[in-house]
């Protein structure tokens, strides 16, 4: 099977905006979809031909003349060839919908040159657009698609999606104290979703995805009426499954951090971070062993929601999950400042270990 990749595009709705009547037959309604250039001269890049396939009901009747389409739509395809961005092929329907026509979209009748070809890959090709009727045409096709009406995906998640070969994990823990979803992309940095109905919690955990720079979202509905325990503990066990899932083989992780050092191949990352009086040093080895050391004496026991000793519990829980070896060390004079610092330290450590060096595997042994 040929490793060539395709990307079908929509045009109205996924190109180029489309107006209210649904018709683009004049220049001032041509506006490009935001960011639909630079992610597409991204996907070139990589290595995709483009296929656009658009449904244009009407187009040459006395409803919708030809002339009127040819100019806006000749616009277009120069300002995308002024940027490097070239469709292989334009397919466009002219029919109405009550026609039927297996020509039109859902239906494969314009692409049956491509469903009898097998010189490119369906697993790694998609279809763009703004509709069901096409997630149904790629469904008819054997691919992927990515809709960007329903506000799950935009052209630059798209790009990431199809270029950057993201580090992704969804896990679902259920047990009968908690509920958890967590989501990670270990290649995309964005603003980290929480809520665990414990609000400093939340704050710490917040930490982990903003200073370790990955996406993370973590829902949990646990047993906060009994006590804190469960919710944390298993929040913990969650993400180092994510991140354990998310990191697939390990192969081209980072090795090198500040303070870093490797001991018989394997990755350590040695962090140390202040806090106004407070300093906090995580010392990581992605080693695929759990174990965790922790140094430091809080000077009370709770800081709003989180009971201290429930602090390196949960640091514990996250290396048993994730095959982490963590030393954990902490001194100060305030709690909050203390715990914060923890999160922030092992946070940062994360980062330099999941960052992307290269392709090798980083052990002697073979395996991690």
């Amino acid at each position: 099977m040929s490793g060539r990749k395709l990307l079908f595009v929509d045009r109205d709705g996924t190109l180029i905006v489309e107006p209210a009547d649904q018709q683009i037959d004049s220049f001032d309604k041509l506006a490009l979809v935001d960011n639909v250039i630079p992610a597409l001269s991204r996907i070139v890049a990589a290595g995709y031909e483009l296929v656009m396939i658009t449904n244009q009901d009407g187009l040459g009747s006395d409803s919708f003349p030809q002339h009127t389409f040819d100019g806006p739509h000749a616009l277009m395809l120069r300002i995308f060839a002024s940027q490097g961005i070239r469709f292989r092929e334009i397919l466009i329907d002219r029919s109405f919908a009550h026609e039927g026509r297996d020509t039109r979209k859902p239906g494969a009748g314009l692409v049956r040159h491509w469903l009898a070809d097998d010189g490119w890959s369906r697993a790694q090709s998609a279809m763009v657009g703004d509709r069901e009727t096409d997630t149904q045409f790629a469904a008819n096709l054997g691919i992927r698609s990515f809709r960007l009406d329903t506000g799950e995906w935009n052209w630059n998640a798209i790009a990431h999606e199809l270029c950057d070969a993201p580090r992704c994990a969804s896990v679902q823990r259920n047990t009968k104290e908690t509920s958890i979803a967590v989501r990670v992309d270990l290649d995309r940095a964005v603003e980290p979703k929480v809520h665990t109905g414990l609000g400093f919690f939340d704050h710490m955990l917040e930490q982990i995805g903003k200073h370790g720079g990955f996406a993370l979202e973590l829902a949990c509905a646990g047993d906060t009426h009994i006590d804190e325990h469960h919710t944390i503990e298993d929040c913990a066990l969650a993400l180092g499954s994510a991140l354990r899932q998310a990191l697939g083989d390990k192969r081209g992780i980072g090795r090198y951090g500040a303070a870093a050092e490797t001991t018989h191949g394997e990755t350590m990352v040695d962090i140390t971070l202040p806090m106004d009086e407070t300093i906090a040093r995580a010392t990581l080895d992605l080693s695929g062993r759990a174990f965790f050391v922790f140094d430091g004496t809080f000077p009370r026991d709770r800081v709003g929601d989180i009971p201290t000793e429930l602090v390196p519990h949960f640091f514990r829980s996250l290396c048993d999950t994730l095959g982490a070896n963590l030393h954990l060390a902490v001194r100060g004079d305030n709690a909050h400042h203390m715990i914060e610092a923890c999160f922030k330290s092992v946070a940062r450590a994360l980062r330099v270990a999941l960052r992307r060096d290269g392709s090798e595997l980083p052990s002697t042994k073979g395996t991690l």
